[in-house]
Formats: structure tokens, C-alpha cells, sequence
């Protein structure tokens, strides 16, 4: 777990917003003293789990064509209602009902952002170049620092702490993080830049109600930690999790218990395809890919 190092005037009130919530040892953050938890107190501690190679591919594998609604069933199953299941307001941007290229499966690299308090205005920058100078500092200080953290087949999920108006997420660097391997992106804010998004299908976005946002970043939002718990859409989400998204939302599964849901979910999506499948048959529907695993 890591947290980014910020000079104490774009820092501020920032700093005591979230960080002293999920701090479970202490951590020095350059020019801040430093902070703790209660003695005693442990909060949020984090899951341990296999993340090596063959775990994650056994699990991806096991996850491949399910549903949120199969994922959510399997949960269901042993005791989990809900637990994991995104507000319904966390929506697709796009969706492709050909080749469903909206959907994914991956495992969470959590991202939490806070306002700042820097803001811009002709009194701090009366010439142009000096919010240019501005704007490029400030993407200097916190250049999407949990990038260097994800590996292939993970899914960025976000808290954007009620800043709607804060491009975190636009064509340009959205493409980047595909670059690395993300497979997804989930946040309870927006994106910009969404004609573009949606015209090249990459990556999938999965945000709050369709919104989208205008402006740059700096000035608005800053990142103030990664890979600690979050909350996205009510769900409290580990770094880790299993992260599956479709046309009907988003659901998180807790690692510890991803292969568990995922071979109930795994039973009753076949058992699903089998019955569609026959109906298809009946009905002289034309298979498709949603039916043709079953006999």
C-alpha cells in the first residue's frame, strides 16, 4: 500500500479529510508530521491472498462469460446479499450488445481522490502561462501515481469524495492505463472526453449516473492515497477484490471468497445457458455465443 507524497500547500486540509481514516501503521508524508491510529485501534486491516500469476489466472478463468446477476447469486448463496452489489446508479458509459466488449472481469486497484483547496483565479495567475505552469506542477506532484502498481487483467476502481467536476478520467490517459493492462474502470464520479471514449470502446467505464465531467483535474481533485479500502457505489472495496461489470452494473467479490462465488455462480450460469439454449431451439431463434456452450 502506498501513499503519494505532497508539498503541504496543495496538501492541507486535504490531508485530514481520509488519511487518518485508513492508516493502519504509521505513515510519514513529506513535510506532514507524522500520523497514527488510536493505540489500539485497527482499522480497515488488509486481506491477505495469493496474488500470484496462477492464482489470478485460475480465478479469471473460472470468471470468464459469468453475468453480475450469476456473480450476484453465487453471493447470495452463501450469505453475501448484497454485500458487494454497486448502487444501480453506477452505469456503463457504452455498451456493445454485438460482441458485449463492455463487460469485465478483473481485480481492484483502489484509487481515492479529495478535493484541494488550491484553487485558480486571475488574482494567483493574471497571465495565461501561469496556469499552464500551474496546471503542469500540479500533474507533476500526482501523475496517476497508482499506475506504476497495476498489473495486466486489473480494474482501477474510484472515490472521488463528491468532486464531480474533476477530469481524472479522459481519452487520453484512459488509453494509457489500457496501455499497462487495465481492463476496466469503475468510479462514483464521471469522465470526460466521452465521445471519444465511447467511439473507440477503450476502456470500458463504469461511472455515476452517465455523468460527465468538464475540467482538468488541478485545481479540483487531487489523488490522496491507492490500494487502501475504498468506498465506490456503497460497496467498501480491498485492493485485490474481484471486480465484475456488465450492462447491469457492478458487483465486487471479496478475494478471500472468489473461488467460492465463482463456482456457484459458474453452476448457475450453465445451468442457465443450458435452459435459454433449449428455448432458443424451440422458439427457432438462431444460436448465438450466449447459448452455443450447451448441449
Amino acid at each position: 500500500m502506498v501513499i503519494p507524497s505532497f508539498d503541504s500547500t496543495q496538501f492541507s486540509r486535504a490531508a485530514c479529510l481520509g488519511l487518518s481514516v485508513f492508516l493502519l501503521t504509521s505513515v510519514s508524508v513529506a513535510d506532514e508530521p507524522t500520523l497514527h491510529t488510536p493505540e489500539g485501534v485497527r482499522l480497515l486491516e488488509n486481506r491477505s491472498y495469493d496474488d500470484s500469476d496462477e492464482a489470478r489466472k485460475e480465478i479469471l478463468a473460472l470468471y470468464n462469460g459469468l453475468r453480475v446477476t450469476d456473480v450476484c447469486d453465487g453471493m447470495d448463496l452463501i450469505g453475501l446479499q448484497d454485500i458487494g452489489l454497486m448502487h444501480n446508479d453506477i452505469r456503463p458509459l457504452w455498451r456493445d450488445a454485438q460482441k458485449f466488449t463492455h463487460r469485465f472481469v478483473g481485480f481492484a486497484v483502489t484509487v481515492r481522490y479529495v478535493p484541494t483547496d488550491v484553487r485558480v483565479g486571475q488574482e494567483s495567475f493574471p497571465a495565461v502561462d501561469g496556469f499552464k505552469q500551474f496546471k503542469g506542477e500540479q500533474y507533476g506532484r500526482a501523475p496517476d501515481p497508482w499506475t506504476d502498481a497495476v498489473k495486466a487483467g486489473d480494474v482501477v476502481v474510484m472515490d472521488t469524495n463528491g468532486v464531480f467536476e474533476g477530469g481524472n478520467i479522459g481519452s487520453n490517459n484512459s488509453l494509457g492505463w489500457v496501455e499497462k493492462g487495465i481492463v476496466g474502470v469503475v468510479t462514483n464520479g464521471g469522465a470526460r472526453d466521452t465521445d471519444e471514449i465511447v467511439k473507440v470502446k477503450k476502456p470500458p467505464v463504469y461511472l455515476r449516473n452517465g455523468h460527465s465531467t468538464r475540467g482538468v483535474r488541478p485545481g479540483r481533485m487531487i489523488t490522496e492515497s491507492y490500494n487502501f479500502p475504498i468506498n465506490c457505489g456503497g460497496v467498501l472495496v480491498y485492493p485485490g477484490d474481484v471486480v465484475v461489470a456488465d450492462g447491469d452494473g457492478v458487483i465486487v467479490v471479496p478475494r478471500q471468497r472468489a473461488l467460492e462465488v465463482g463456482r456457484r455462480a459458474r453452476e448457475i450460469y450453465e445451468g442457465d445457458q443450458k435452459s435459454r439454449r433449449g428455448r432458443y431451439e424451440r422458439l427457432g431463434i438462431p444460436l448465438d455465443e450466449t447459448v452455443s456452450g450447451q448441449q
